[in-house]
């Protein structure tokens, strides 16, 4: 897979890293002369150039891309690179950084955007996270299809412990993705049983959101 990274800053050096690790090629654009670390980064190609103009885009040759990442540390920026890429080459997949919660709701498909990373909320995000358990938590949002990724941590209490993945009755336009169980990343069966403490891993429309929380932390005792 290709994949194109605007912003060479801290965060587009690690994505790169991370991506080059799992043997993909990448590509590393940006405009000014200080961010040009070859060093940092030796199996990336790198491009010195403004993301924003079409002929900079072309040059990177875009239209090889399967993935191109706005990882500025400019809205403005990030939302330009993503418009381009998804109108003027098609590119399949796109993914944006946000660095000011307040712009979240531009970075939708109708700027190109397919997936949404907001730092600010995702570090909440894990915070809540990290000490909630029977609280839905976002943690990202797709663009298209007008869905969240969500978690939830099975209570102890829950009435779905113990219940096969089979038998429970989920809310339309819900999906169970992944079960983190311990040490382990199960993909849910229908077989599967749940048990407390599992981690949940959700796609689910945000209309769906409160009906999944109530279903997931309803205790024996309301049954």
């Amino acid at each position: 897979m290709r994949v194109a990274i605007a912003g060479a800053g801290a965060v587009g050096r690690s994505i790169a890293g991370e991506l080059l690790e799992n043997g993909h090629e990448v590509l590393l654009v940006d405009k000014a002369p200080t961010a040009i670390s070859v060093e940092r980064v030796p199996l990336a190609e790198w491009l010195l150039a403004d993301a924003c103009e079409i002929t900079s885009l072309d040059e990177a040759a875009l239209q090889r891309c399967n993935v191109v990442i706005a990882a500025t540390g400019d809205d403005k920026v990030n939302l330009v690179v993503s418009l381009l890429a998804k109108t003027e080459y098609g590119v399949p997949r796109v993914v944006a950084r946000v660095n000011n919660p307040k712009n979240e709701w531009l970075f939708n498909e109708s700027w190109g955007v397919d997936v949404a990373v907001s730092t600010p909320r995702l570090m909440s995000a894990l915070v809540e996270e990290a000490v909630s358990v029977g609280d839905l938590v976002r943690l990202m949002r797709f663009s298209q299809g007008d869905a969240n990724l969500v978690e939830l941590t099975l209570p102890p209490e829950s009435a779905l412990a113990g219940t096969r993945v089979g038998d429970v009755d989920w809310p339309d336009d819900t999906s169970l993705v992944t079960i983190i169980r311990g040490n382990r990343v199960l993909t849910p069966s229908r077989d599967d049983a749940l048990e407390a403490g599992d981690e949940l891993l959700f796609v689910a429309a945000p209309a769906r959101e409160e009906q999944l929380e109530d279903l997931l932390s309803a205790t024996r005792d309301a049954e």
